[in-house]
């Protein structure tokens, strides 16, 4: 179990990378679903291209939030796709900057009060 110090070195976390973390808290996805899923989530603000997109997924493996998913016996045309899924340490860090967001989010309401407009 990963403490909430350990957590907490991770946030804030960058825009793309939370979406990213939110669209694989879904469901295992390859790339191109992410990229998918990100635009969808984002209301089409965050567009990413494939290069940013396994930057980021490189990191993230590396970081212990995502793992690959083992390959599957699933054909389709061209090379093989690589699926990737949270884990739990990814679980916790993208719970984390919820909860962050909300406090931000309720402070705000609480100054700006009926004012704030969405």
């Amino acid at each position: 179990m990963t403490t909430e110090e350990e957590i907490a070195e991770f946030l804030p976390l960058r825009e793309p990378t939370f979406l990213i973390l939110l669209s694989l808290a879904e469901s295992d996805k390859h790339g191109y679903a992410i990229l998918q899923d990100v635009t969808e989530i984002s209301q089409g603000k965050v567009k990413m291209s494939t290069g940013t997109l396994y930057e980021a997924l490189a990191r993230l493996l590396d970081q212990g939030l995502i793992e690959r998913v083992p390959e599957t016996t699933e054909t389709h045309p061209g090379k093989p796709r690589k699926a990737y899924r949270l884990t739990l340490k990814g679980q916790q860090v993208g719970a984390a900057e919820t909860a962050r967001l909300q406090t931000l989010t309720l402070a705000a309401q609480q100054r700006l009060g009926p004012n704030l407009s969405g």
